[in-house]
């Protein structure tokens, strides 16, 4: 989709989930379906990664992310949940939207832009609202895509 990862349409949607453990299962489902990914590997990268502190951006949102192996660029999941779910985030809110981003191993700073870009486009008070106020996936990932191609360009 951009210069810094993968979002395919496929990969953004509204899920139930009455957990973070139920949350980051779904992700590495995801990820797995969408972009053929083991998705035991996925789940524990993720995992791993939640060890080190949570992912809970604030305002409502997550970041997960991992490295994993045999990935060739960053591919990224869009989930915005039905209720909000407690997520360990820095500011004590539970989580309403969630933007999953992996990268090969070896995407070191590929992995940081790409990660910027999302954190970027989240804090953005204006397109935080039309995320939520989203009718469904297409215009999410509309939106997504178009905010990404916009800001990298």
């Amino acid at each position: 989709m951009t210069a810094l990862f993968t979002l395919t349409p496929e990969a953004v949607g509204t899920i139930d989930a009455d957990s973070k453990q139920a949350i980051l299962d779904q992700l590495a489902h995801c990820f797995a379906q969408v972009y053929q990914l083991d998705p035991a590997v996925v789940l524990e990268r993720i995992e791993e990664r939640e060890k080190l502190g949570s992912t809970g951006f604030g305002r409502g949102v997550a970041i997960p992310h991992a490295r994993i192996p045999d990935l060739a660029r960053p591919v990224a999941v869009f989930f915005r949940l039905t209720s909000p779910v407690a997520f360990d985030a820095a500011d004590g809110m539970p989580v309403e939207m969630v933007f999953g981003l992996l990268s090969p191993e070896s995407a070191g700073a590929a992995h940081l832009h790409a990660l910027a870009a999302i954190s970027r486009m989240m804090r953005n008070e204006q397109m935080h609202t039309a995320l939520t106020e989203a009718p469904g996936a297409e215009a999410i990932y509309s939106l997504i895509a178009n905010d990404i191609d916009r800001n990298v360009a």
